[in-house]
C-alpha cells in the first residue's frame, strides 16, 4: 500500500503515496484517449482559476518541470522517502493511464502543472485489479501553490471520476506530520474511517456523496467565487489597455471615468503608439511589461483581433482579472462565438476571470476603492443596492434611474455576453458583502439554472433579490449568450422564482418601486394595511388595489382635505400603534380651491398660484410623515406614501418614506414585499428531503447508462421504465399488450379479472371520452366484446393493453422535467382537462422537501377533490406526497433522467396506483450544478 498525502486547506496540499513501484507491465501498450468531459475550469480559494484535465503521454515535459519545482519535503510526504528526481520509467508510468483502472488528473495554470492527483484500482488485498471497487489515491501540489485549496478541488474531481468508473472507496496513507493533507481528507465530508499503524495514518473514504460532503463543496465554491468577484471589484491597481488619444474613445472614456471617480489605487494607461505620453494626467506605457508594479485589473478596449495578444501579456504580467469592453464576439455570429470561447479559455488558463466581452463595465462605490471601470460618466452615490445587468443599455438605464430616485449603490456589474463572470458570481459576492442589502438583477438568460436557483434561494433568505427577466413572452435570448431557451410557460418560471425567494418584476420602474420599499422600510410582518389620508377617493382606489393584490386592507380613514399636518401626524401615529395593522399607507392629494389647506406648487393648473413657496408648504407634511416613519420603523411596520401631483412632497421624503404617484404602483411593490417576507419566515423551515430506505441507486444508474449509451436521448420502453422506477420504490401497475383478442384473453387470465382495456397510442392516451378506456371487465365475454369495439372504433394502431383494475380514487398526474433554461422541475395536477386545458398545475424545484411537496398538492385550484370535496372520502395524500418525493429523488440522483411522466396516478382513500409511466433519458448538458465544482 502506498502512502498518500497532500497539504490541504489552510496552507494547502502536499503529496500522497508513490505508485512508481508499480510494475511496468501494468501500463497499457498504447495510451487510450483521455475523456474530455473530465476537463473543467475551477476557481481556487484565493479567487484565481486553474484548469483540471486528465494527464496524457504528451505531458511528460510538464511533469518533469513540475517535479523540479516541488520541495524535497513535499516529495518526502509523497513517497515516504527521499525522491529527488523522476526516472524515465516514473515519467512514463505517471503519464500513461488507461482511464479506467489508473487515472491521473492535473491542475494547470498558464499551461503548466501546479498539482497532480491519481488513483490506482486495487482489490481487497491491495493489489492492482481491474474489478475491485477500491483505489489508492495520491496527491502532489507544488509548494508555491499550497494554501490555494488545490488538493480539495482535485479530490472532488478525482472522486467524481472514480465513481464514474465504479470505484466506491479511496484508500490513502498519510505521514502524521503531514497534517495539512490529513485535513484535506477529514474535512471533505465523506464517510470515512481512520486508523494509525506502523507510523502512518490510514484513511478509507466512502465516495458516495453525503449531505456533509455536498455542504463542504458548496461552501468552498461560495468562498472561492465570492473572492474571485471581489478581486475584480476591489483591485489595488488598474490598467486601461487601448486608451487612445481621442478623448471620446472608449478606452479613454473608461480611463477618465476611473480617474474622475477617485479610484484610490494605482492607475495606468497602455497604448503601444503613445508610450511616454500622458492621458488625463495618467502616464501611458507602451506595453504592460513596461509597468514595473503589479496590475490587478486590466480593462481591454482594443480591437477584437488584438485581444489574444493582450490577454497573453496580461497573463504573463500576473494580472488577476479582465474587463473586456471590446465587442465583436458571440453577438456577431459563429466566428465571434469561437473567438469568445478562446478568450475565456486563454484567460482562465492564466488564472484570470473575465467580465464580458462586450461589457459595459463595473463599479464599486466603497470609499476605500471608488472604482468606476465602466462607460458610466459619473460614479453613483454610495448606498445599499447591488446591481447586475447582462445588457449594457439596460445597465446604463438602471444606473440613471437609481441616481434620479436617490437610491445609492454598493456595486454595479454589467457583464455583456456573460462569457465567464455571471449573475451567479455576483450572488456569491453579495452574500458576503455587508454593504449590499438589496440585490437587483436584469437577466436575459441563465447559463446554469440549477445553480442560480440554489444561490438565489440562499441569498434571498438574508437579502432581498429582485429580478427582471427579459424574454418573458418571446422565449428568446440575446445572440451573444450561450444558454438554452426554456420550454416551459413563463407562469411556471414565476412560480419557481417565488419558490426560490426571488422577487420577479416586469419593468425598471417596478424594480425601483420595490427596491425603494425594501431599502428604506422594515420587512412586513403581515398583510393588514391601515389606510390614512385626506382623500376618500384615493383611499378607496388604494383599498381596491390592495384587495386585488391579495392583501388585507382595513377600511380607509378619511381625514378630509381640510386636514393639517398635525392631523395627519396624529392619525398616522394611531395607525402605527394599532395592533390591527402590519403596514401603514398615507394617501395625500393637493386641495382644490380651499383656503384652509396649503396650496402646493407644481400640483397642476387647479392649485397653482404665483408665489407659493414649495418647500414652506411641503415641509410640515414631510416632517409629519418622517416622524411617523420613525415610529413605524420602531414598531417594525413599513410606512408608504401615495400622492397625487405632489412631487415636491415626494422629493422631500426621498431616502426615508417611499412615495408613489399611483396606488397600483405602491400596492404592487408592497405585495412583493409581503410575499417575500412570508417566504423568509417560511424559509427557516423548508422541510427535509427524506432518506428513503431500500433505494437501489447503483442498479438504476447502470440501467440508465446501459440504455442511454452514446445516444443523445432515448425513451425507455414500458418494461425498462417500470424497472427504473421500481429501483426507487415506485411500482407501476403491470400492463400486458393485447393487439388481438386472444392476446387480451391470455393477459386477463394471467392478471386475474376484473381488468381494464386501454389504448396507449400517444394520440389516444387518457381520452376516455373517445372510448380509449374500458373498465371493470369481469369476464372473457366482456373483454372480447370490448376489444372488438375498441378496435373498430379506434383502429389497429390503438396499441391496446390489459391492466388489473385499480381501486377507485382521484386521477392525478405527476411529472418531472429537466428544463434546459430553468433546471429540474417537479409538477403535479389532476389528470385530464384540469391540467391540460386549464393549466391547473403546480410546480416545485428539484430536489423538493416534504414541506414543499405538501404545499405542491394543495396549491392547485382543484385540490379540494383530494380532501373530501362535497362529502367525498378524502384520498391518501400521504402516499401521494411520498410518490412525489421519490420522483424528485430519482431525477436529482440521476440527472440523465430528463423527464418522468406518471399518468394517471389513481389516488384512493388508501394507497395509490401508477397506471402509466413514460421516462426519457438524455445526456447531460455542458453546464450543470451537479458533480464537482467547475466553472461553466
Amino acid at each position: 500500500m502506498h502512502p498518500v498525502s497532500d497539504h490541504p486547506e489552510q496552507s494547502d496540499e502536499q503529496s500522497s503515496g508513490p505508485s512508481s513501484g508499480r510494475s511496468e507491465a501494468a501500463a497499457p501498450a498504447a495510451a487510450p484517449a483521455a475523456p474530455t468531459h473530465w476537463e473543467a475550469d475551477i476557481v481556487l480559494r484565493d479567487g484565481g482559476t486553474a484548469r483540471v484535465r486528465p494527464i496524457t503521454p504528451d505531458d511528460a515535459d510538464r511533469l518533469v518541470a513540475f517535479y523540479t519545482e516541488v520541495s524535497d519535503r513535499s516529495k518526502y510526504y509523497r513517497f515516504f522517502a527521499p525522491y529527488p528526481r523522476l526516472s524515465a520509467r516514473d515519467v512514463r508510468h505517471f503519464t500513461h493511464h488507461d482511464y479506467v483502472n489508473r487515472v491521473g488528473l492535473a491542475a494547470l495554470v498558464r499551461d503548466e502543472f501546479i498539482a497532480t492527483v491519481r488513483f490506482d484500482r486495487i482489490d481487497e488485498t491491495g493489489r492492482p485489479s481491474g474489478t475491485g471497487t477500491d483505489a489508492e489515491v495520491a496527491f502532489l501540489v507544488q509548494d508555491a501553490h499550497q494554501g490555494r485549496g488545490v488538493a480539495s478541488a482535485l479530490l472532488e474531481h478525482i472522486a467524481a471520476v472514480a465513481r464514474e468508473r465504479g470505484i466506491r472507496r479511496f484508500i490513502a496513507e498519510v505521514l502524521p506530520e503531514n497534517r495539512k493533507m490529513g485535513k484535506v481528507f477529514t474535512d471533505a465530508g465523506y464517510t470515512q474511517r481512520r486508523s494509525f499503524a506502523e507510523g502512518v495514518m490510514h484513511f478509507e473514504l466512502d465516495l458516495q456523496p453525503t449531505e456533509e460532503s455536498l455542504a463542504v463543496m458548496r461552501s468552498r465554491e461560495h468562498r472561492a467565487e465570492a473572492r474571485s468577484t471581489k478581486r475584480l471589484l476591489a483591485p489595488r491597481s488598474v490598467a486601461v489597455v487601448g486608451a487612445g488619444r481621442n478623448p471620446a474613445g472608449v478606452g479613454r472614456s473608461v480611463l477618465r471615468n476611473l480617474r474622475e471617480g477617485g479610484f484610490t489605487g494605482q492607475l495606468y494607461a497602455v497604448n503601444r503608439h503613445a508610450g511616454g505620453e500622458e492621458f488625463d494626467g495618467v502616464p501611458v506605457h507602451a506595453t504592460l511589461a513596461g509597468i514595473t508594479e503589479p496590475v490587478d485589473l486590466a480593462v481591454l478596449a482594443v480591437p477584437a483581433e488584438q485581444v489574444p495578444a493582450v490577454v497573453a501579456e496580461c497573463g504573463a504580467h500576473g494580472v488577476l482579472g479582465l474587463v473586456v469592453i471590446t465587442a465583436g464576439y458571440a453577438e456577431t455570429g459563429e466566428a465571434g462565438r469561437q473567438r469568445q470561447r478562446e478568450l475565456v479559455r486563454q484567460a482562465r488558463a492564466a488564472g484570470m476571470r473575465v467580465l464580458g466581452p462586450n461589457a459595459f463595465g463595473l463599479i464599486n462605490t466603497d470609499p476605500a476603492v471608488s472604482l468606476n471601470a465602466s462607460l458610466a460618466p459619473r460614479l453613483p452615490g454610495r448606498g445599499p443596492v447591488g446591481i447586475f445587468s447582462q445588457s449594457g443599455a439596460i445597465g446604463a438605464a438602471l444606473l440613471e434611474t437609481a441616481d434620479r430616485r436617490g437610491l445609492g449603490l454598493s456595486s454595479f456589474v454589467s457583464a455583456g455576453n456573460r462569457a465567464d463572470v455571471s449573475g451567479n458570481d455576483l450572488l456569491q459576492y453579495w452574500e458576503e458583502d455587508e454593504a449590499t442589502r438589496v440585490a437587483l438583477l436584469y437577466l436575459e438568460s441563465f447559463g446554469n439554472p440549477r445553480k442560480f436557483s440554489r444561490l438565489a434561494r440562499r441569498l434571498a433568505a438574508t437579502k432581498p433579490l429582485v429580478v427582471i427577466k427579459g424574454g418573458r413572452h418571446s422565449a428568446s435570448i440575446p445572440q451573444g449568450h450561450a444558454a438554452a431557451v426554456t420550454r416551459i410557460p413563463d407562469t411556471t418560471v414565476d412560480t419557481l422564482f417565488q419558490q426560490a425567494g426571488v422577487i420577479r418584476v416586469d419593468t425598471i420602474t417596478e424594480l425601483y418601486d420595490v427596491a425603494d420599499l425594501l431599502v428604506h422600510q422594515p420587512q412586513p410582518r403581515g398583510d393588514r394595511i391601515a389606510l390614512v389620508g385626506n382623500s376618500d377617493s384615493l383611499g378607496l382606489l388604494t383599498h381596491d388595489a390592495a384587495l386585488s393584490a391579495g392583501l388585507h386592507p382595513l377600511p380607509p380613514q378619511d381625514l378630509t382635505t381640510s386636514a393639517t399636518p398635525e392631523d395627519l401626524a396624529a392619525a398616522l401615529t394611531a395607525a402605527v400603534r394599532s395592533p390591527d395593522s402590519d403596514i401603514v399607507i398615507a394617501v395625500v392629494i393637493p386641495p382644490i380651491g380651499t383656503d384652509s389647506f396649503p396650496r402646493f406648487p407644481g400640483s397642476g393648473l387647479l392649485t397653482q398660484t404665483e408665489g407659493d413657496p414649495g418647500s414652506e408648504v411641503t415641509a410640515p407634511f414631510a416632517d409629519a410623515l418622517n416622524t411617523a416613519a420613525r415610529q413605524a420603523g420602531e414598531a417594525g411596520k413599513p410606512l408608504l406614501l401615495i400622492h397625487l401631483a405632489l412631487t415636491e412632497l415626494a422629493a422631500g421624503l426621498r431616502g426615508t418614506v417611499p412615495a408613489y404617484p399611483r396606488p397600483e404602483r405602491a400596492v404592487r411593490a408592497l405585495a412583493h414585499a409581503v410575499r417575500h417576507a412570508a417566504w423568509c419566515r417560511g424559509s427557516a423551515d423548508l422541510g427535509r428531503i427524506p432518506d428513503f430506505e431500500h433505494l437501489a441507486e447503483a442498479p438504476a444508474r447502470r440501467l440508465v447508462a446501459d440504455t442511454l449509451g452514446t445516444a443523445e436521448s432515448t425513451r425507455l420502453d414500458q418494461t425498462a421504465a417500470a424497472e427504473l422506477l421500481g429501483h426507487y420504490g415506485i411500482d407501476v401497475v403491470r400492463s400486458i399488450g393485447a393487439p388481438g383478442e386472444a392476446d387480451a384473453v391470455r393477459a386477463a387470465a394471467e392478471l386475474g379479472y376484473p381488468v381494464a382495456l386501454k389504448a396507449t397510442s400517444p394520440s389516444l392516451r387518457h381520452r376516455a371520452d373517445l372510448g380509449s378506456v374500458r373498465l371493470d371487465l369481469s369476464s372473457e365475454a366482456e373483454l372480447r366484446r370490448a376489444h372488438q369495439e375498441s378496435t373498430a372504433l379506434l383502429g389497429a394502431d390503438a396499441r391496446l393493453v390489459v391492466q388489473p383494475m385499480a381501486a377507485r380514487g382521484v386521477d392525478t398526474t405527476v411529472s418531472a422535467t429537466v428544463d434546459p433554461a430553468v433546471g429540474a422541475i417537479l409538477s403535479f395536477g389532476l389528470a385530464g382537462a384540469a391540467s391540460e386545458l386549464l393549466g391547473d398545475v403546480a410546480h416545485r424545484l428539484i430536489p423538493a422537501t416534504d414541506r414543499e411537496v405538501a404545499g405542491l398538492i394543495r396549491e392547485i385550484k382543484a385540490a379540494p377533490l383530494l380532501f373530501g370535496w362535497h362529502g367525498a372520502e378524502p384520498v391518501d395524500t400521504d402516499a401521494l406526497e411520498e410518490l412525489l418525493l421519490r420522483v424528485s429523488q430519482l431525477v436529482d440522483d440521476i440527472p440523465e433522467v430528463a423527464s418522468v411522466e406518471l399518468e394517471p396516478v389513481v389516488v384512493a382513500p388508501r394507497g395509490l396506483a401508477v397506471l402509466g409511466a413514460t421516462v426519457r433519458l438524455a445526456q447531460l448538458p455542458a453546464r450543470t450544478d451537479l458533480g464537482p465544482r467547475a466553472l461553466g
